[in-house]
């Protein structure tokens, strides 16, 4: 046989070649025996055999097995995604004593019996498939994990429920956290709620006692009307810094008296957290439950900073320079091992649909502003007043998806919640008043969760809300009521409602700089703004940059149940990853061949994880030879995108490298 490239330089390779009929998902397309048979006598193949599931223990055993006795150097497994076994069979090669980076994974799943209807094609494209692989191990070289030195600290971004929750988690475990919240408490959405459901808690009653826990919790360093600056490094070893904004109190003196809230002549300023239904002054705490119950200047809304005049609330305070108007924004930089990404959610801003009369009819309201009027803090002490006149409605109108499900003006996701919590919200109006009238517009009722079709079911019979199955067109004032124009599409026939108030539930969105935030942390995300996993089923609170975890509303939108099951998730990731000094990781990094680098530094703009830099090479006089790109393998996340760019081909991917790919090709 004439010297080859499969030949030659290779004499000594054995190679096992594990074929597997995936039940029927492999079997059924691709003639297994045939491709058996023709990798059987392949070139450096010792031992070719198949079976129903090589990944089950008796398959596993198997590999063992075969590596064991017959001495294999390389192992071929032809099967499904290397996404879906890999670590499984690099586990089992491991076991028996062969490098676990001496195995590859042929796809003869997805990309072949997946995609073809002909058996014979199929048969010979999973035989080209793993005679590639087999030729591409041949040249594989034997790599060791990259050890990596972890803090063991973390950083939770957002103070909600989902923040609370991971950081609790973590801290109860005995590890230091810090948790940023760029609102001046914590709490997030939650705390604006007045019940929860399907239980009907009171939000307050469930949340507060968890929002204090977090700040007296001796590991958790709780760090409100804070924004993260800029986030440098890699997994275990991320360099964070946080702007903390200027209260212009000090935190350490303020006993949280509330004389200087009381004394400010500014009082008619929109409440932030009351959607605008109430007032608040110049310095204030958002609600009364606020932690910490440190008040902040509105430097924009203060006399003092408009034209030098007041100081009202300093001569107020009872504590000598607890009220500094000198402050300045500080900088504060941590070593952190994990960050948790917890940053929320924001609504819609319902004036596109200038049909439903937002922001021209005040008693068109959204559903957070509904929370406040229905919350025992809120501005009508939990009377559901209307907001033009302070009178109590007789009838109010639930417009649901009003923004959700509808590309044309909104966004084309479901915003999961809504059908829930306007259930909640026509059970809070039937228990307010008793003799008022419910009636929901609706696309279709979504309510997958426990007891959440019950609590749907118990809104309409028990508390008599009158569900309408279709799309409102409009809505007009005429005669001092509220016209609702729809259809109720299961009679088929237009209807027409006289409401007193109308409320919209209004989509769920990312927060406004949600994007330029990912940018910032080094996340991806989708068309929306939504933060992306790294695998939706198998990776969920995981990103593509390891060493940030996601959880809560961030990532799509999320009922509390769903964010705090999620941040515990988050917490167990984060935990698995701080219960060693020195992390293990994939060596599948690249590597700049210094001899011919021509420090373009293409490579460095190419990077998405900011991996490469720039490094002197200095002789021994500690002259300047020449500057070249230099990988920093904590950071390389193996992507190969450097590889492409290089212009003097001065970059190779570990276990991807030049000869291997090129080997792969031709056998072809």
């Amino acid at each position: 046989m004439p010297e080859t490239l499969s030949t030659q330089g290779f004499r000594m390779a054995k190679i096992g070649v594990f074929v597997c009929h995936c039940g029927e998902n492999i079997a059924s397309k691709v003639d297994t025996g045939n491709l058996v048979k023709a990798l059987s006598d392949h070139p450096g193949v010792e031992i070719c055999n198949e079976y129903k599931y090589f990944c089950s223990d008796p398959g596993q055993e198997t590999v063992k097995r075969a590596i064991r006795e017959n001495n294999l150097t390389g192992v071929v497994v032809a099967a499904c995604s290397p996404r879906m076994h890999e670590t499984t069979f690099r586990k089992a090669c491991a076991e028996a004593g062969l490098n676990p980076y001496m195995l590859e994974l042929a796809n003869i799943r997805e990309q072949c019996s997946w995609v073809h209807s002909d058996k014979d094609q199929a048969t010979e494209k999973a035989i080209e498939i793993t005679r590639s692989l087999v030729e591409k191990v041949k040249r594989n070289n034997e790599l060791k994990p990259i050890s990596v030195p972890v803090t063991r600290r973390a950083l939770v971004i957002g103070g909600g429920i989902a923040g609370i929750q991971a950081a609790l988690d973590i801290a109860g475990a005995g590890r230091e956290v810090i948790l940023v919240e760029r609102e001046p408490s914590i709490g997030g959405h939650m705390s604006q709620l007045s019940e929860t459901f399907p239980t009907l808690d009171c939000s307050q009653c469930i949340l507060t006692p968890r929002m204090v826990e977090a700040i007296q919790h001796p590991n958790i360093t709780v760090l409100t009307y804070s924004e993260v600056e800029e986030v440098d490094g890699y997994i275990g070893n991320f360099k964070v810094k946080v702007r903390k904004k200027a209260r212009y109190v000090d935190m350490s003196k303020c006993t949280g008296c509330g004389d200087c809230i009381q004394k400010c002549p500014v009082k008619k300023i929109p409440s932030e957290f009351e959607c605008g239904l109430g007032n608040r002054t110049a310095i204030y705490t958002p609600f009364a439950q606020a932690v910490p119950n440190v008040p902040v200047i509105d430097k924009n809304r203060c006399t003092y900073f408009k034209n030098g005049k007041c100081k009202i609330c300093q001569k107020t305070c009872q504590i000598e320079n607890c009220i500094d108007f000198e402050m300045q924004d500080t900088f504060e930089e941590f070593e952190i091992g994990a960050i948790v990404v917890a940053t929320g959610f924001q609504i819609q801003d319902t004036s596109v649909y200038g049909e439903y009369g937002y922001g021209k009819y005040k008693d068109v309201i959204t559903g957070l502003h509904f929370e406040r009027l229905a919350s025992a803090s809120g501005p009508t002490a939990g009377k559901i007043l209307r907001p033009s006149d302070g009178k109590e409605p007789e009838t109010v109108v639930f417009i649901q998806c009003a923004g959700s499900r509808d590309p044309s003006k909104g966004v084309k996701y479901c915003s999961k919640i809504c059908c829930m919590y306007t259930a909640k919200h026509a059970m809070l109006f039937a228990h307010k008043h008793h003799d008022g009238n419910s009636k929901i517009f609706y696309m279709d009722i979504r309510a997958a969760g426990k007891g959440y079709d019950e609590f749907t079911r118990r809104a309409i019979e028990e508390d008599e809300a009158e569900y309408l199955r279709g799309r409102v067109s409009k809505v007009f004032e005429e005669n001092g009521k509220l016209i609702v124009r729809g259809v109720d599409t299961l009679l088929g026939k237009p209807v027409e409602v006289a409401a007193d108030m109308v409320v919209l539930a209004t989509a769920i969105v990312p927060q406004p700089d949600a994007k330029e935030f990912a940018k910032k942390i080094g996340i991806g995300y989708d068309e929306y703004g939504f933060y992306n996993e790294a695998h939706l089923k198998l990776r969920p609170v995981e990103t593509a940059t390891a060493g940030i975890y996601l959880c809560g509303a961030c990532q799509s939108p999320k009922d509390i149940p769903d964010s705090v099951a999620q941040a515990s998730a988050t917490a167990a990731k984060v935990l698995g990853l701080f219960s060693r000094e020195q992390l293990e990781r994939e060596p599948v990094v690249a590597a700049v061949g210094e001899a011919t680098c021509a420090g373009c530094w293409g490579c460095v703009s190419a990077c998405p994880y900011n991996a490469i830099e720039q490094k002197e090479i200095r002789d021994r006089n500690g002259n300047l030879v020449k500057e070249v790109a230099s990988v920093n393998p904590g950071l390389c996340q193996g992507c190969g995108t450097c590889v492409t760019f290089c212009r003097s081909n001065s970059i190779d991917l570990a276990g991807f490298t030049e000869k291997q790919i090129f080997a792969e090709v031709m056998a072809l």
